[in-house]
């Protein structure tokens, strides 16, 4: 995540959402695309598509928020409805900027974030691509180890580099020799912000008991969503399992799948240049109608 050749092209700002301050990065020129980050421990907007914002910048504007609990932007989060308080900000942020509609991509908790946004106001969202998204048949089984991991990391000990190391190597990724020692110390030095450390934004299970009920593909408003949706999964992704990309595709009017093989829950890191090309080219189609040369 060696974001320091994106720097000179991007541009950053404070956009105040309410009593918030969100950590905004901007790169181009075009139709508007959000794109949010997981929500794993240290995550943050720029280091989650370090290897995506250039290509996309090049066709689109891009808006690469730190969303509400991450990165620079205002800790806390409302864990009774996390997917709806990051929703709600996101909308809130565009508003803010006079964005009428926006595509928006969204990876694990963005994904999530994304999917609600799409619910509660799908004038406003334009395409959605989506990868291994939160809140994919969550109560049919048990979490993930890697979703444990993530929810426990502030538990016990508190945060530690081993606890970080095995969630971004073994739970994260698919080929653990393609993180450089650099990313995880960065990750590491985000989460234990003490401002993070005092109010982590995602907690397990007793922090979050309704956290397994926040599920999807239960949401009867799911089959109603028009927005053209790209689901991106990696057959190896150990946080939300791939089965949720089908549930996806039953449910939902207009949505194409891709599974990854040899892929974790970083399809946009792991597959970068393959990711870069399928989602310029799934966005390029907003307002291409159907038989028209």
């Amino acid at each position: 995540m060696d974001v320091s050749s994106l720097t000179s092209a991007m541009t950053e700002r404070i956009v105040r959402v309410g009593a918030r301050q969100i950590f905004l990065t901007e790169a181009g020129r075009g139709p508007a695309v959000l794109m949010l980050h997981g929500g794993g421990p240290g995550a943050s907007g720029v280091s989650n598509y370090s290897r995506n914002v250039e290509a996309l910048a090049r066709r689109f504007r891009v808006l690469v928020p730190d969303m509400p609990g991450y990165g620079k932007s205002t800790k806390g989060l409302d864990r009774g409805d996390p997917f709806g308080d990051l929703a709600t900000c996101m909308l809130g942020m565009l508003d803010s900027l006079g964005i009428g509609r926006a595509h928006v991509i969204g990876n694990s908790l963005g994904g999530a974030c994304a999917l609600r946004m799409a619910l509660e106001r799908p004038e406003t969202v334009g395409r959605l691509v989506l990868m291994g998204p939160g809140g994919v048949d969550t109560t049919r089984q048990l979490p993930t180890p890697g979703l444990k991991r993530l929810l426990t990391y502030y538990k016990g000990e508190g945060p530690t580099l081993e606890k970080l190391t095995r969630f971004i190597r073994g739970d994260l990724i698919y080929d653990a020799g393609l993180v450089p020692e650099s990313v995880i110390r960065e990750r590491f030095r985000a989460s234990i912000d003490p401002e993070v450390v005092a109010s982590p934004p995602l907690l397990g299970p007793k922090g979050v008991p309704q956290f397994r009920k926040i599920d999807f593909t239960r949401d009867p408003r799911l089959k109603s969503v028009q927005n053209p949706a790209l689901v991106l999964w990696g057959t190896e992704d150990k946080v939300n399992r791939p089965s949720g990309a089908h549930s996806l595709q039953r449910r939902m009017a207009n949505c194409d799948v891709y599974l990854f093989s040899k892929t974790g829950h970083w399809v946009q890191w792991e597959r970068a240049e393959e990711f870069n090309a399928a989602v310029v080219a799934f966005l390029a189609q907003d307002g291409i109608k159907a038989g028209t040369a």
